[in-house]
């Protein structure tokens, strides 16, 4: 009997049964490399309290054939786990929060990627950070402020403020219908079965808001405790009212049933800081000024000035749509209007237009005296007279010429 060849000729080396220390290392490699899972709870639950699976050291992938809100939802129903959601309006806090937060207990923060199954491709990427309890556990805390188109992004952060055990919403400087309008889609959730979570706490970060009202109004009638702290200057005091409130939901005096996990006090030795919207802060921009005197007219819930050519965005005020996405489907929207203004021989100038939507309308016009620039508004329909606004924009033209 003669001893199979190789491709080149040699003859090939047989290795003896009784020798198998030679694929000893063959096998390892082939065991991690080829894993199959043939129980549908073994995937969607790898570990207790966990969402995805580990793709490296401070990052998790979950591969979802459905929306990603709906895939996070499943996720959440048959793992269960407790954590605290922290959502933005007016601000981008919540991520300072976790950053402090994790710098404060020598922590990193981690990324859930949620991508679609088959072709990987991103379809949103949310924070979280594990924080330590008492008993050696952790409790994870999620910004809702997740890198993912608008759509993607709110379904999201309605999802973790609705399975979360206790859910923030940090409110910056914004005028009372603004914030009205960014809090109505979370309330008309509240009211459904849809809704597990029972504790929400609301943390103004400026003064004179007129949030503990607007939280009086947004629990009645449902069955959640809408709690309203007092103004927070410093992430440390915005830790304190969320330990604070974490505290009391989990006193064993209350409900004994169930163990909970308890974060740790922390000192809140490099927290970054929470700017404060008074008198002594420096005067912004005139570009700042103009959208937020936009922003203050009613309907108005987001706006931004943003650059032509680039479709970077110089300016916002308000909450959702973000600037980014202002600024390019502003763009998207000036340069698809300038095209057919060119091909049907009617001008080269920036074209203005105003566009009713579902819910919503967008108004889109040139910055005056600044012809690089356009601005981009959206509207609530619900409270916002397109007509009326068009004509207070214009208004505030003379904002633009008097700093000019």
């Amino acid at each position: 009997m003669t001893r199979p060849k190789s491709p080149d000729g040699t003859h090939i080396q047989s290795v003896h049964a009784n020798a198998p220390d030679a694929w000893q290392s063959t096998r390892a490699e082939t065991a991690l490399a080829t894993q199959f899972v043939t129980d549908k709870d073994d995937y969607l639950a790898p570990g207790p309290h966990e969402i995805g699976r580990q793709t490296g050291a401070n990052e998790r992938e979950l591969f979802v054939s459905c929306a990603p809100e709906l895939a996070l939802q499943q996720q959440f129903e048959h793992v269960r786990s407790e954590f605290i959601a922290v959502h933005d309006i007016g601000t981008h806090s919540s991520r300072k929060l976790l950053a402090g937060l994790a710098a404060a207990s020598a922590r990193v923060v981690q990324k859930l990627v949620i991508r679609r199954q088959g072709y990987g491709t991103a379809l949103a990427t949310l924070e979280f950070l594990e924080l330590p309890g008492a008993d050696g556990t952790t409790l994870r805390m999620y910004s809702t402020e997740a890198d993912a188109d608008t759509a993607a992004r709110l379904g999201l952060a309605r999802t973790l403020l609705a399975f979360s055990r206790l859910g923030v919403i940090m409110v910056g400087e914004l005028p009372g219908h603004s914030i009205a309008t960014a809090l109505r889609p979370f309330h008309e959730a509240m009211t459904t079965d849809a809704w597990p979570n029972r504790q929400l706490l609301l943390l103004p970060l400026v003064s004179g808001s007129t949030l503990a009202t607007q939280g009086a109004d947004m629990a009645r009638g449902t069955r959640v405790d809408v709690r309203t702290a007092p103004v927070v200057t410093r992430p440390s005091d915005a830790w304190e009212y969320i330990q604070g409130s974490w505290g009391r939901m989990i006193d064993p005096a209350a409900k004994p049933a169930a163990p909970r996990r308890t974060p740790d006090p922390l000192a809140m030795r490099p927290m970054p800081a929470v700017p404060k919207a008074d008198t002594a802060s420096p005067a912004k921009s005139v570009l700042q000024r103009y959208v937020d005197q936009v922003c203050a007219l009613t309907g108005v819930v987001s706006c931004c000035v943003f650059d032509v050519g680039s479709g970077l965005e110089l300016a916002h005020a308000g909450t959702r749509p973000a600037a980014v996405d202002l600024a390019l489907h502003g763009k998207a929207l000036l340069a698809a209007m300038s095209a057919s203004s060119r091909t049907l021989g009617l001008g080269h100038s920036l074209p203005e237009a105003a566009i009713t939507l579902g819910s919503h309308h967008l108004l889109l016009r040139a910055v005056p005296g600044h012809p690089a620039l356009a601005l981009h508004a959206a509207l609530d329909r619900t409270s916002a007279n397109l007509t009326l606004a068009r004509l207070q924009v214009q208004r505030l033209d003379a904002l633009l010429g008097a700093a000019a």
